[in-house]
């Protein structure tokens, strides 16, 4: 099985939501599904009884993809944005490496442990 990328992910997406879907209406989808990661960890943590099956794991990926959905319709390329952000963040924070030197580095130590 191939890994997953942003790029495929949002390409899929894309093309899964190239009509009938709005922002506002996949970020109404992305706000209930936050709801329902919060009342997963609310059950895993003990603030609630667990009252069905539930899987932290499925929330997550819901948020992921509504989050992925909005910026495909809206043709945001998240990879270039992460590593932008995360630029920046590094940058105010004092932070080393940033995102992008640490894929490096790790791509480095892969080669390496390849030889």
């Amino acid at each position: 099985m191939e890994h997953l990328t942003f790029q495929a992910l949002q390409n899929y997406l894309s093309l899964k939501y190239k009509e009938g879907r709005t922002s506002s209406g996949l970020f109404m989808k992305l706000v209930e599904e936050i709801g329902e990661v919060a009342e997963v960890l609310n059950q895993l943590e003990g603030r609630k009884s667990i009252t069905s099956d539930i899987s932290l794991e499925q929330e997550l990926v819901d948020v992921i993809h509504y989050a992925v959905a909005i910026a495909s319709i809206n043709q945001i390329d998240l990879s270039k944005a992460i590593l932008e952000k995360d630029k920046q963040a590094a940058v105010k924070y004092n932070q080393s490496p940033n995102l992008e030197e640490f894929m490096a580095i790790g791509n480095m130590m892969s080669s390496q442990e390849i030889k």
